[in-house]
Order: structure tokens, then C-alpha cells, then sequence
């Protein structure tokens, strides 16, 4: 059973399948892979185009539909009130689902004041669009400022995390303020994985050098979101809750974050957190 991560009602797995560029029946298999090994998060958005594909995958897996978390993400460019709510309601028709479990902005807008689109992501709660919503690449100036305007708890904030990204500052803020973070890029799209260090712990655990960034992300509680579609990646990412890092692997780890460490920094991106 994956542990529970619990912020303001909502009880998160601790690990989730993330899903970016999954796509057609590649995206489907995996999904249904991925459900009956035991994973029971998924993470999808209007913006990977594959929503429908993932209720899909969810449908042919046979798992309950009430066992699994589903996050989905409302873009940018659709958070003016009418596009939001239009967004909202494609995106739970093409996932063939009446709600989800988490709804999340996507990317702050580059435009717009968040007092134009935080109320708009409110009420697709209390419509029982979905259980709960948060945030995802927001700042800690965002997220103070859009905490003052919700009238409805935020529980998350989804965040670009490994160990070559320093965000620490960001990371104790969320926790001060109660919110889950889920971390996206977990194994830096495959370069954390190779880092020497890793490799290095992970020999000492019987594990990779991808399980132990996971793991250290676990660890500092966070709740990565693993994107694969090959089947023995698949196992080897849920499989790491059965060993534990010591207080100086994971500063050991920590050494490895660098200026240069993000990776991902659309046109659209907010001025990050130094």
C-alpha cells in the first residue's frame, strides 16, 4: 500500500504516475499497468492532451474509481471565468469522469491578476467538479496572494523538485502553510538518475540511482510524480518505500543541486524564488 499524504481534507498517495506526452494506447497500457501494480495516482492536464486516454486507462485497469486520486490542470491561457469553467467541464468529459480528485491551475497567468481566475477555480469545488484544488508553479509571493483571495482551501502546490533544483525556500514555505507539494521532473528527465552519488547510495540499498532521488524526495515529504511507460521503470518507481535514507545520504544528496539545475521554464513562467 503507498502511504497517504493528508493537507486540508485531502489524503494524497505519496506517488504518482505522472503522465506528460503519454499518449494514444501507449498512454492507455500504461495507465492500466500502472494501476494494477499499485500505483493509485495519476497525474494528467488539459495541456498533455491525453485526458481522455488516461479515463480510458483507468477504465480498462478494473481498479475502483473511488481508489484512485486523479489531478488534471486548467492552462494558462484558459483561466479567464468562461474559458476556465469550458476547460473544467471538457476536461471531465474527456476523462469520462463527473469530478476529480484535484484541480490545479497550471502555470500562473503572465496576464491576468490571480483575483481573476482563483475565485473561478473555487467554485469549480464547491460544483463538486472537484474534491479539492490547488496550484502548481507558484511562487511564494503567488501563493501568499492567492491564498488571501480563495475562499475555498488550497491543499497543493505541484512544483518542478530534485536534487539538482535547489527549493528548499519554497518547499518550507508550502509546509508552513499546510500545503502538499507534489513534485514533477522528480528524476530530472533521466539526468539525476546518472549522478554518480546516486548511483553510489543506491548500490549501498540495492536500489537505482532514479529510486533513490524518489526516495529523497519522499523523504523531505514531498510526493513525486514519475513519468515512464516502461513496465520494469514502472515497478522500480513504486518500489521505493522499503528502504530508508540516513541523515547523510540525504545532505549527500542535497549537494547536488546547481544554478542551473531547472529544467523546466516556459515563456510563461513566473519570476521564480531565488
Amino acid at each position: 500500500m503507498v502511504p497517504l499524504i493528508e493537507a486540508h481534507g485531502a489524503r494524497i498517495p505519496a506517488i504518482g504516475l505522472g503522465t506528460m506526452t503519454l499518449k494514444g494506447g501507449v498512454c492507455i497500457q500504461t495507465v492500466s499497468a500502472a494501476l494494477q501494480m499499485g500505483y493509485r495516482h495519476l497525474d494528467t492536464a488539459t495541456f498533455y492532451d491525453n485526458e481522455r486516454e488516461v479515463g480510458e486507462g483507468l477504465r480498462v485497469s478494473g481498479i475502483p474509481r473511488d481508489e484512485v486520486f486523479i489531478t488534471t490542470k486548467v492552462r494558462h491561457v484558459d483561466l479567464k471565468p468562461d474559458d476556465f469553467e469550458r476547460a473544467v467541464e471538457n476536461s471531465l468529459s474527456l476523462l469520462g469522469l463527473p469530478s476529480v480528485d484535484l484541480l490545479l491551475i497550471h502555470w500562473p497567468s503572465p496576464d491576468l491578476p490571480l483575483s481573476a481566475y482563483i475565485p473561478a477555480l473555487c467554485k469549480a469545488k464547491r460544483a463538486a467538479q472537484t474534491k479539492h484544488i490547488g496550484v502548481a508553479n507558484f511562487t511564494i509571493q503567488l501563493l501568499d496572494e492567492a491564498l488571501k483571495i480563495a475562499d475555498e482551501p488550497l491543499v497543493s502546490n505541484q512544483i518542478e523538485a530534485h536534487p539538482m533544483l535547489d527549493q528548499s525556500k519554497l518547499i518550507a514555505a508550502c509546509k508552513k502553510l499546510g500545503l502538499a507539494i507534489t513534485a514533477y521532473c522528480p528524476i530530472g528527465r533521466g539526468k539525476v538518475a546518472a549522478a554518480e552519488v546516486l548511483d553510489r547510495i543506491g548500490a549501498k540499498h540495492g536500489k537505482s540511482g532514479a529510486q533513490v532521488s524518489l526516495r529523497w524526495l519522499i523523504q523531505l515529504g514531498l510526493i513525486p510524480i514519475p513519468r515512464t511507460s516502461n513496465p520494469d521503470k514502472l515497478k522500480q518507481n513504486l518500489n521505493v518505500f522499503d528502504f530508508e535514507l540516513n541523515a547523510g545520504e540525504m545532505a549527500e544528496i542535497a549537494t547536488l543541486k546547481r544554478p542551473d539545475g531547472r529544467i523546466v521554464n516556459p515563456p510563461q513562467a513566473p519570476k521564480w524564488d531565488s
